[in-house]
């Protein structure tokens, strides 16, 4: 039976995994002989020579266009609708949300989620389910009793 065991100086790169490395200005057989690659005459021919770091060949770099588009606009940006704690308190409902808004006529159907704002008092508990809530609506409701409840 044979030796199968493999050893360090068996192992080698995969075919087509190594490249030989271009050897520039080695005369005209090489083919990368006189000009070196380099072509006849113009900026990058001679030594010293470097690239700016984001330089697109005179056209607009990219960094000095974006700040032009004054940001983003997002594809499908969530439609909230908004709410005061103050506009809260003149509703009889012990349990509020979105869709409850929606029914009574308060907010149209196009709004998706709904976010509690801080504005106003409250004097009665109520159960609020919303998708945010800022930290000044949280402690109104539950201070009035009443429970948040992140949907």
């Amino acid at each position: 039976m044979e030796n199968t065991r493999i050893e360090i100086s068996d192992l080698k790169p995969a075919d087509g995994a190594t490249h030989k490395e271009k050897r520039v200005g080695r005369g005209r057989s090489s083919g990368h002989g006189k000009t070196s690659t380099r072509g006849h005459n113009g900026e990058g021919q001679r030594s010293g020579r470097s690239k700016k770091r984001g330089f697109e060949g005179g056209q607009m770099p990219g960094y000095r266009k974006f700040p032009k588009l004054k940001g983003f606009t997002l594809i499908n940006p969530i439609k909230y609708a908004e709410i005061n704690i103050s506009q809260i308190e003149k509703l009889e409902e012990k349990e509020i949300d979105l869709a409850l808004l929606i029914e009574k006529g308060l907010y149209s159907k196009k709004f998706e989620a709904l976010r509690v704002l801080g504005n106003g008092e409250l004097t009665k508990a109520v159960k609020v389910k919303a998708s945010h809530f800022t930290e000044s609506a949280k402690q109104k409701i539950e201070a009035a009793g009443g429970s948040v409840e992140v949907v």
